[in-house]
C-alpha cells in the first residue's frame, strides 16, 4: 500500500471512528449525563462547546466563525503538507503523523460546519434527535463539537493550608475531550518525541 493510501486510510478511520461516537453520545445522553467505564477515573461524560479542543472558548459567535474558518484553511494546509512529505519521500511516521492531526482537525469540524444543521438542542432531560422535524439548533458552521471522554484520575481536596486553595475539590484531569481531540495530541506528541530528527533533517536538506 502507498503512504498516500495508508494516510488517506487512516484518516478515514479516525473519522469513522469519532463521528460513529459522537453521534451514538448525541442520540442516547442527554446533556450532562455520565457511564463510568473503569472504576470513577474513566467516564463517558457528554458535553458539548463552542470553541476549541477540552472545551476552551473564545469571543461569543464570532470567534466561533472564526475558529470554524481557521481549522478549515488548516486542514487544508495539512493535506497539501502531507502530499509535500509524500514528495519528500519522508519516513511513514512522520506521514501519519501529520495524518493523525489532519483527521482530528476534520473531525471537529465536521461538528462545527454540520451538527448545528442536523441534531436538536441536546438537553439535560432528554437526548438529541437527528434531523429533526421542528429543525435544528444551529447553522452551517455554528454547530456545536462534542465530547465525552473524562479522566478525573485524582478526585480530592486541597489540603487547607494552601492559600486561596485549601478545602477546595481537586480534580486531575478535569478537561473533557473527544476522539478528535486525542488524534491530534497523539499526532503532535508522536512528531516531538520520535520523528523531530527526521523532519529537521529533512528540513536541513531542503535549506542546503
Amino acid at each position: 500500500m502507498s503512504l498516500r493510501n495508508k494516510s488517506i486510510l487512516l484518516i478515514v478511520l479516525i473519522l469513522v471512528v469519532d463521528q460513529a461516537f459522537k453521534f451514538w453520545v448525541k442520540l442516547s445522553m442527554p446533556m450532562g449525563a455520565e457511564y463510568n467505564i473503569i472504576g470513577n477515573w474513566f467516564r463517558i461524560h457528554f458535553t458539548e462547546n463552542n470553541g476549541m479542543a477540552f472545551g476552551l472558548e473564545f469571543w461569543g459567535n464570532y470567534g466561533k466563525l472564526f475558529l470554524s474558518l481557521f481549522r478549515i484553511a488548516a486542514v487544508v494546509m495539512i493535506g497539501f503538507y502531507i502530499s509535500w512529505l509524500i514528495k519528500q519521500k519522508m519516513p511513514t511516521g512522520v506521514i501519519l503523523g501529520v495524518s493523525l492531526i489532519m483527521a482530528g482537525a476534520l473531525g471537529n469540524i465536521i461538528d462545527s460546519a454540520f451538527y448545528g444543521m442536523i441534531f436538536s438542542e441536546s438537553g439535560f432531560a432528554n437526548p438529541a434527535t437527528f434531523l429533526p422535524p421542528e429543525g435544528a439548533y444551529g447553522s452551517f458552521l455554528h454547530g456545536k463539537v462534542v465530547d465525552m471522554l473524562y479522566f478525573p484520575i485524582i478526585n480530592a481536596t486541597w489540603p487547607q493550608w494552601i492559600p486561596w486553595l485549601g478545602g477546595d475539590q481537586l480534580i486531575f484531569f478535569r478537561p473533557v475531550f473527544n476522539i478528535a481531540d486525542s488524534a491530534i495530541t497523539t499526532g503532535v506528541l508522536y512528531l516531538i518525541l520520535f520523528q523531530r530528527k527526521e523532519i529537521f533533517k529533512k528540513n536541513d536538506e531542503v535549506d542546503a
